[in-house]
Formats: structure tokens, sequence, C-alpha cells
């Protein structure tokens, strides 16, 4: 791509070429009813071709069709700048060691006005530039692991960021935190929950729906929160995000039990069919139980085999079986269902079912509705189903199932092996039952009532 026109193309690439126009130039723009001056801007490369963006000189970015341009005439060129300002992180003896991994997202990331592009900060330097409370809490040292998008995440990403986690843990850093984005953050909560065994010191999950720059951005708060929770006793992988729409505190939840469940909101993280561990609030932990794993003096080992030759099925009305046909003929090792109710599929499946089992599939059922547990034992196709060799998943979140079904395929082949460690709870990610308050509840109102 030529970045002196980078994002334009067709009419609006050749109008500019025309008048030997570059990106970051300042132009004067004429239309017949009248004229712009400003900064040419780089675009997208899924922009719309037919218009001209510029930055006017009042900050607003505008885009002019380019069929409404008569002229454009050069005045000079200022080129903006992508680097973050960075000061000298201070060191504290008094105040523990932090190791931040990055994954990319928005969470360590502020919005450039001039171009309209997401710009990752990531030396401590810029960190604390953007976020000076964290000197107050911890100090702090950075690693890029790798920069992408959350929906790109493969579980390629998932044994190296295990492997970077386990060699943090035992070069005596108090806690770690991972900047990650926010859409497939619960997958990889319970992908290092898995993979990490004996874990000694706390893993915190942290993201943002909103980059750091913005009015109502949750970033800041969730790393301070998240650097708090770091330096706590707790040694597990936990997700700290924002818990209200006031900025007043973050929870924390479980890596296995959490969810993201609203696409936009900045509190969209819950803990599923339970509450929170706890909360963070002005610098402070509060546990909400006491039932977690503990920091640790142990060697924290890495297990990281996967198979990925694994899928996730939901159920829906006319499901076809060349669904499941297909994932049986191209030789996958099992199958997550998130089925209907309390762990259903409709019988017209069964005849696929039975060969994927013969042919050596594992099947394990999961529950759509989210809240609740799988019954398979209380109607006639639960039971049908659990004899075709279909496992119950408990409580398991699909995703949750799917991590967890990918990761006993990788330490073994032997069914009765794999059906042991399904059943097994491994990171916490089964429970003994439901909280009855889980389904909805208002921490708020909780705290008020004394029921935590």
């Amino acid at each position: 791509m030529n970045e002196k026109l980078k994002g334009y193309k067709a009419e609006g690439k050749k109008l500019l070429e025309k008048y030997k126009i570059e990106i970051w130039d300042i132009i004067q723009i004429k239309t017949e009813k009248t004229s712009y001056e400003g900064i040419i801007l780089p675009r997208s490369e899924y922009s719309a071709p037919n218009f001209i963006n510029i930055k006017l000189e009042n900050n607003y970015n505008i885009g002019i069709k380019v069929s409404d341009i008569q002229e454009i005439i050069k005045i000079g060129k200022r080129e903006a700048s992508y680097k973050i300002p960075e000061k000298e992180f201070p060191i504290n003896k008094n105040l523990p060691k932090v190791k931040l991994l990055g994954t990319g997202g928005t969470v360590a990331s502020r919005l450039d006005y001039t171009t309209g592009a997401v710009i990752p900060s990531f030396t401590p330097g810029e960190l604390f530039s953007a976020v000076p409370e964290l000197a107050e809490v911890c100090n702090l040292e950075c690693e890029m692991i790798f920069e992408i998008l959350s929906e790109n995440m493969k579980y390629e990403n998932w044994q190296k960021l295990a492997k970077k986690v386990a060699e943090a843990a035992n070069s005596g850093v108090s806690g770690v935190m991972i900047g990650h984005g926010t859409d497939t953050m619960s997958f990889t909560s319970a992908a290092l929950s898995f993979m990490l065994k004996d874990l000694s010191i706390p893993v915190v999950l942290v993201g943002s729906q909103r980059s750091s720059d913005r009015p109502s951005s949750d970033a800041a708060l969730n790393l301070i929160n998240a650097a708090v929770v770091s330096s706590s006793d707790i040694a597990e992988v936990v997700v700290s995000m924002l818990g209200s729409t006031s900025h007043d505190y973050g929870l924390i939840h479980r890596g296995t039990l959490v969810r993201k469940m609203h696409s936009s909101v900045r509190n969209t993280f819950r803990t599923i069919n339970s509450i929170p561990l706890g909360m963070v609030k002005n610098r402070e932990i509060k546990m909400f139980t006491q039932d977690y794993r503990k920091r640790s003096k142990l060697n924290t080992v890495a297990i990281t085999n996967f198979e990925k030759k694994i899928a996730l099925i939901y159920s829906y009305p006319e499901i076809d079986n060349e669904l499941i046909d297909f994932y049986t003929d191209k030789g996958y090792k099992g199958i997550v269902f998130a089925g209907t109710g309390l762990g259903h599929l409709p019988t017209t499946l069964y005849d696929s079912i039975e060969r994927a089992v013969q042919e050596g599939l594992t099947l394990l059922m999961t529950t759509q509705t989210l809240h609740g547990f799988v019954g398979m034992n209380v109607y006639s196709t639960g039971r049908e189903l659990q004899n075709m060799g279909i496992i119950p998943g408990r409580n398991l979140l699909p995703e949750v199932a799917y991590v967890k079904l990918g990761w006993v395929l990788g330490q073994t082949s032997n069914p009765e092996e794999i059906k042991g460690l399904l059943l097994q709870n491994i990171a916490g990610e089964f429970l003994e039952r439901e909280i009855p308050i889980a389904f909805n509840y208002n921490i708020d109102e909780l705290l008020k009532q004394n029921k935590l």
C-alpha cells in the first residue's frame, strides 16, 4: 500500500495524485458552495473510496465527497506523531513488583484524534503517563507478548501466555497482569486456569470497553484495580473489570466462571451461577468468599498441550445431521454441545451422535441458558443422550467446556481418563450448587443487606 496515500483508492486516490497531495499535507479544498482548510488524514482500508478526509483547525475531522471538489491547493505539511509521551516510572522499594503482559486490546491504548487510530501504550513510562496512579500501587514491568485483536486469539497464544506466566511466577514477581481484549477474555482466562499447575501468585486479566483518553473510559480504573489484585493473596487466574457504570468499584471474577454479558456497557463481565470472588474499591479488596486458592511458594508449571480439533455447536431448531457428520468426517476429536434447556438435542441427531461416539469423538454437554446446571436425568431425551455417550458438563459455560475439552484431550487419549478429567474440578470450574442470588445479583444491595 502507498503510505503517502494510505487508505485512499479509486477516485479519491486519483484526485489526490492529480494535485500531488500526500497524507499530512495542509490543504485547501474548494467546492461550489464553500472551501475547507485542514490536514489530509490517512483512511481505513475499508473506507468508501469517494471521500477525502481532513482535520479542520477546530480539531473536527470531516469527509468531503470527491464529486463536490473543484480544486485542491497545497499550503504546507504537518505530520502527526504517533508517539505517546513517556515519563520515567518511579521505583518504590516498598511496593510489590508486578509484571504486565500485553496481548492487544483497548486497556493499554489511547485514541489519536489526529488520525482516529488506536495507539498502544505499553512501556512502563507510557503507562505511567496515561495512568500515574499505577506508581502508587506497584513497581511495573511490561512485556508485549503479541499484539492481536482478541477475536483472533488461538490456542498457540494461550500456550505462549501460560509459559510466560509460569516464568514470571517463578521469577519472584508479586503478580501478573494480562492486558487483553474483552471479546474472548473468558476463553483465555479459562485456558490459563487449566494450563497453569500449582499457580503461586495472582494472574489478573484486565481490559476495557473504551479507550483510555475518553472521559467515560474504564481503562485507568481497571488497570489500577488489576494492579491491586495482582498484589493480593489470590493464587488463581481471575478477571478484574469494572463492577458498576458509576466507576466506584471493580469486581474479581474466577477465570472459569466469568463471561462477557453485554457488547458495550462498561460493567459487562459477570460471574455465572455464583457471585464474584470479591471487589476492589478505593484500592482495597473485600473478598466475598474464602473459597479460593491462596498465594504459595510452589513452583508454577505450564502444562500447555492442547487438542485443536474440537468444535462448539449450539443446538437450534432444524439443526442438520450434516453438521455433526462434518466434524466426524474431518477427524475431529471432540465436540461441546450447547444444548437447550437442561442439556437437550433434537432426536433427529441421534444417528450422527451415535456414529461420532463410535468413531471415538468425546462429546460434552452444556446448556445455552448459561445460568443453571445441565440435568440430563430429568427427561427422556437427556437420558438417551447420556446412554449414547454424551458426558454431562454440569454448570460449565460453553466456552469453558470448549477450552477444558481441548486441554483434556491434549493430556490423554484414554477414554476413561478423558471422562475422569472432564468430570474433575480442576480450576474451580464446577460448583456444588447454584447460589440462589447469582442469577440477578446486585453488589450494592448485597453490601447494604450485609449478605456478603
